[in-house]
């Protein structure tokens, strides 16, 4: 299943881009499978993502939803501002 997956701010340095197409091994079938396969792929988000929240599709998910062909994945760390 192929899926867009959209890294924001300080994941998106760790990362190297902003945006990528990503076609995922059949066994990725949840945003926490998704997280856990990311984590794998690029190094330099394992261990790092328990804080970010994901959104799929522009609606933040929770690790147990499904997701789906076509489907629009983005990963928002915390931000804090003054």
């Amino acid at each position: 299943m192929k899926v867009t997956v959209l890294y924001f701010a300080v994941v998106r340095e760790l990362v190297g881009v902003a945006e990528e197409e990503r076609e995922l091994p059949s066994e990725v079938r949840t945003i926490g499978d998704v997280a856990r396969y990311l984590e794998g792929v690029h190094g330099a988000l394992a261990g790092r993502l328990g804080a970010v929240r994901i959104a799929r599709n522009e609606v933040f998910a929770e690790g147990s939803e499904g997701i789906a062909e076509g489907d629009v994945i983005a990963l928002i760390p915390p931000v804090s501002g003054g």
